[in-house]
């Protein structure tokens, strides 16, 4: 009864026992002291202003809480008590738990940093990046490298195209044992192995609300990049257009030359990449935004319909993340599904099948169904 009423009185707070009545010992009383600093609404900065406070609140957190809740509590503490010094102080930045998220916000400030907190920065957000490319590859590239074999698979493969373990084990049954050889009757190649089979532009909205969703696809861009059949073009936006295609070597390097934040202008990032389709029937065209267009969206979407047109397989992603897509604007999302692009979030688990979807040219709305996954129009 006693450890029932210690836990309502963390969670409720002191304001609900303001007479003391219930008295924390030990670690409860320590636990108590790090929410009150952060969620004591009358304490606005109850961690004070020097660095010290912050340090030691942030080895507590660390010390009374699982990662988890670790990152929760430095994401609150970040947006109730505007502790942006978290983010540009190499000593604070070093005992942060990095999380997906606390990328976004290191990246939203990384302009504003002094050299040697960038430096520090960089080991934060290369420590998160390493941890997701260890969850992400392994299912890109199978999906990707399977769906490719499919299509690609043909029966009069160069020399040094052919598949030589799927050949000799097709034609075991030929064994000549006077020659101590097989002699094929069939054989397995990959028609077109060292060239580009697909073109895949990722083009992603970096105004504020789409941080997330910009680091997992500056990751699994590089991803893909690293796949000699894909030929991968990344291109970020938000009122002005960068293509960071040449970064997809390094994702880190890759997510510090963008620039979150600022307004949206779709139709201008459309009319940069539109340009870089070569082959239209090969390439997979990926829009990853919220659809908040602050430029002209009749011009957007006479562009989409163009692309579309010209026989790309044109993918619409509302966010790329584990959230879902909270916010969007629902008139333009419904104007594209009449243009049969159907707009959707996708979490990066998901991704790997979309792109085997895509490259064999399923029909996305079967995959949708398979994957449970509700177009937002």
């Amino acid at each position: 009864m006693e450890e029932r009423i210690e836990r309502w009185r963390l969670i409720l707070g002191k304001q609900a026992d303001p007479e003391g009545d219930v008295r924390l010992q030990g670690q409860a009383q320590g636990v108590d002291k790090v929410l009150e600093a952060l969620y004591d609404s009358d304490r606005k900065a109850g961690l004070g202003s020097s660095s010290p406070n912050v340090n030691r609140w942030l080895g507590d957190i660390r010390r009374y809480f699982p990662t988890p809740v670790v990152q929760l509590l430095q994401r609150d503490a970040l947006q109730r008590l505007g502790l942006e010094r978290m983010l540009l102080e190499p000593e604070l930045l070093e005992t942060i738990e990095p999380d997906i998220e606390l990328v976004g916000a290191i990246l939203s400030l990384n302009k504003a940093m002094p050299d040697q907190t960038r430096e520090s920065a960089r080991m934060v957000v290369r420590r998160i990046v390493e941890q997701l490319e260890k969850r992400l590859k392994n299912p890109m590239r199978q999906a990707i490298r399977g769906s490719l074999d499919r299509s690609i698979r043909n029966r009069r493969p160069r020399l040094n195209e052919v598949d030589w373990r799927r050949t000799i084990q097709a034609n075991l049954k030929h064994y000549q044992p006077e020659l101590k050889t097989i002699i094929p009757e069939q054989i397995f190649g990959f028609g077109r192995k060292r060239a580009h089979l697909k073109d895949v532009i990722l083009l992603a909205d970096q105004s504020g609300s789409m941080a997330t969703s910009v680091v997992y696809a500056g990751i699994l861009g590089c991803i893909m990049a690293s796949l000699r059949a894909l030929r991968t073009h990344l291109i970020v936006f938000d009122t002005s257009v960068a293509d960071l295609t040449e970064y997809l070597s390094d994702p880190v390097d890759l997510l510090f030359a963008t620039q979150l934040g600022g307004g949206t202008d779709i139709a201008k990032a459309l009319a940069y990449a539109q340009p870089l389709i070569q082959r239209p029937n090969d390439t997979i065209f990926i829009l990853i935004s919220d659809l908040y267009e602050g430029g002209r969206e009749e011009d957007m979407l006479r562009r989409v319909a163009d692309i579309k047109a010209s026989g790309v397989q044109f993918i619409a992603l509302l966010a790329l993340n584990d959230q879902g897509a909270p916010s969007f604007n629902k008139q333009l999302a419904g104007q594209m599904a009449s243009l049969d692009i159907p707009a959707f979030a996708c979490t990066p688990g998901q991704f790997p099948g979309l792109m085997a979807a895509a490259i064999n040219r399923e029909n996305l709305h079967n995959w949708m169904n398979r994957e449970g996954v509700v177009a937002k129009n």
